[in-house]
């Protein structure tokens, strides 16, 4: 015995299990039993149906026809005629405030549900556009071929033969290669196309992992690295970074872009962790278990980062035509874009009316079309980033991923699959760092964040190298990464929000390649402290200076992005005072 609600306070027996909800809110199909004529015209479609329009439309209304008729021609009713004929069954029970409370529940249990979400940056990934999905599965299989190498990089170069110093000397070389290298494709990355920029950086990547793998001279495997990619130090290298994170900024609105930029870098950060636990125990099974020989491992992974490459490869040509410059887009389909078709969505910040005020520019010929404009406001900015960036990358530079693994091996003797599963645990705490950090800057801003988040673990970093136990060598290395990569999203985010949309692949660029430039001075300088046994100095030397940019940043930004907010908040007043 089913019930028919025809209004919150009634409930009505209609003998089958067919419910039908309140219908002013909610109409249904009434079964025509329900009637005292199952096709009564006055009641009905014609079918024994009550029509929809007349409980949408309110009383006396029909959708179907001006004269109150269904699309059969028979007369509707008003819905107080339907509800006076109802009002003959037998009123069964008034279930109002089970309803509203069960309404209730589920809806307070949605809200928690959807806020919590909203605060890991779950709905904005998934409302994002496909190709930014790609790219973050892009930067998962880039960031586990990372691993899989910085885990081996120096005991493979050891194992050939190589002095510390050497070995510093090479990875020095290698970031020197790779700081020219992607200067130049980033450069000219919106002009050329960064779809044939990405894949090129994916070619190297492969090729730098065959070279690896079959040779072992020290001079050919250092033009590899320089001309291929191979990250000695565990870090982005190459021109990905700069093109991915501007193609993120420009299909995504700026609000989203700080939960964005924390997912993508913990995709990178969870396929480093899984890449540096894949090369322990490989590294331990091959050894160990099969009794390879130990350079015949190592080689053997090489090929693995060499397969790696190849996938980056297939997945850089699923992206679709839009990651390409604006520039470049319309330059393909020779069709004029005006500026507010497009510019909202790139610089909700911008009011359009700031942009047609302005003159129009004059179009560079030849090589210098090419290169990209930097507003005079956007250099001053630039440049003091590059700077403070440079000391942080330095500091990171003197005490990189792999020299870390490699002072575990060699003061603790760390097995190669522990070393691997340890890693694997700092960089996946590290990864889930990333989401509270973009919950925190929401509140505080991006630059509060950047700093609160990363002085702390420097601390921890600073003192790795005192230790005598391993057990707490192992805790500070722990607290290191568990807060150090947590300024990473906030720091893109906020370099996407203070560039203009047009200059944001040539300014993450120009950023990326300092970093790269700074920290490769650190490993000779790490090879010949640990050549003379003096590893701390480095942990030492490396946490002073990260530290130092931190304070940089505080003094220096700390109100740029109130400024920005203020400027943006005025754009937008005069723009809807302009429209009314």
């Amino acid at each position: 015995m089913a019930k028919v609600q025809i209004d919150k306070k009634k409930t009505y027996n209609t003998g089958d299990s067919l419910v039908v909800t309140d219908p002013t809110t909610n109409p249904a199909l009434i079964p025509a039993y329900l009637w005292e004529s199952g096709r009564d015209p006055e009641f009905s479609d014609g079918y024994g149906r009550l029509d929809p329009s007349v409980a949408v439309n309110g009383p006396g209304v029909s959708s179907a026809d001006p004269a109150h008729k269904d699309t059969l021609g028979n007369s509707i009713p008003k819905l107080h005629d339907c509800e006076a004929r109802m009002a003959k069954i037998p009123i069964m029970t008034d279930q109002t405030s089970e309803l509203d409370e069960a309404r209730s529940a589920c809806a307070h249990t949605g809200s928690i549900a959807n806020r919590v979400l909203s605060e890991l940056g779950l709905i904005s990934l998934w409302d994002s556009p496909r190709d930014v999905k790609l790219l973050c599965a892009q930067r998962f299989v880039r960031m586990l071929g990372y691993g899989v190498s910085t885990l081996i990089l120096v005991a493979y170069l050891a194992a050939l033969g190589n002095q510390k110093t050497e070995i510093g000397f090479f990875m020095t070389l290698t970031l020197i290669g790779d700081t020219c290298i992607s200067f130049f494709l980033t450069l000219f990355a919106d002009a050329l196309g960064r779809k044939a920029t990405l894949a090129l950086g994916a070619v190297l990547m492969a090729a730098s992992g065959v070279v690896f793998a079959m040779f072992g001279t020290y001079w050919i495997l250092l033009i590899a690295a320089i001309v291929g990619v191979i990250s000695p130090n565990g870090n982005e290298i190459g021109p990905f970074r700069a093109i991915e994170e501007s193609i993120i900024a420009q299909l995504t609105v700026p609000d989203n872009r700080s939960d964005l930029y924390a997912w993508y870098n913990l995709f990178g950060l969870t396929g480093a962790a899984v890449g540096l636990m894949i090369s322990g125990w490989v590294l331990q099974l091959f050894t160990e278990t099969l009794h390879w020989n130990l350079l015949y491992s190592y080689r053997v992974v090489y090929l693995l980062y060499a397969a790696i490459g190849l996938i980056m490869l297939c997945l850089t040509f699923t992206l679709s035509h839009s990651v390409e410059s604006e520039k470049k887009q319309r330059q393909e389909t020779h069709t004029p874009v005006q500026r507010g078709e497009t510019e909202p969505l790139l610089d909700g910040e911008r009011s359009s009316h700031q942009h047609d005020a302005l003159p129009k520019a004059k179009h560079p010929q030849g090589l210098r079309a090419l290169l990209p404009n930097i507003s005079r406001d956007s250099v001053s900015v630039v440049t003091i980033l590059c700077l403070l960036i440079g000391i942080n990358a330095f500091g990171s530079g003197v005490m990189p991923l792999s020299w870390i693994t490699y002072y575990f091996q060699w003061r603790f003797d760390v097995e190669k699959g522990q070393l691997g599963t340890l890693f694997f645990v700092t960089q996946i705490l590290a990864a889930m760092s990333m989401l509270v950090a973009s919950s925190i800057s929401k509140r505080l801003g991006n630059v509060k964040t950047m700093v609160l988040t990363h002085l702390p673990s420097q601390i921890f970093r600073a003192l790795i190298g005192v230790p005598n136990n391993m057990h707490i060598a192992l805790l500070l290395c722990v607290l290191n990464a568990s807060t150090t990569y947590m300024s990473t999203a906030p720091r893109s985010a906020f370099i996407a929000t203070i560039v203009l949309p047009q200059e944001r692949t040539a300014v993450m660029g120009t950023l990326n390649v300092v970093k790269t430039a700074a920290s490769s001075l650190g490993p000779t300088i790490t090879g010949t402290l640990v050549d003379h046994n003096l590893f701390w100095v480095s942990f030492l030397l490396s946490g002073s200076l990260k530290a130092l940019y931190d304070v940089g940043i505080l003094v220096f930004f700390r109100h740029k992005e109130r400024e920005k907010g203020i400027r943006d908040q005025n754009g937008n007043q005069e723009q809807e005072t302009q429209a009314e």
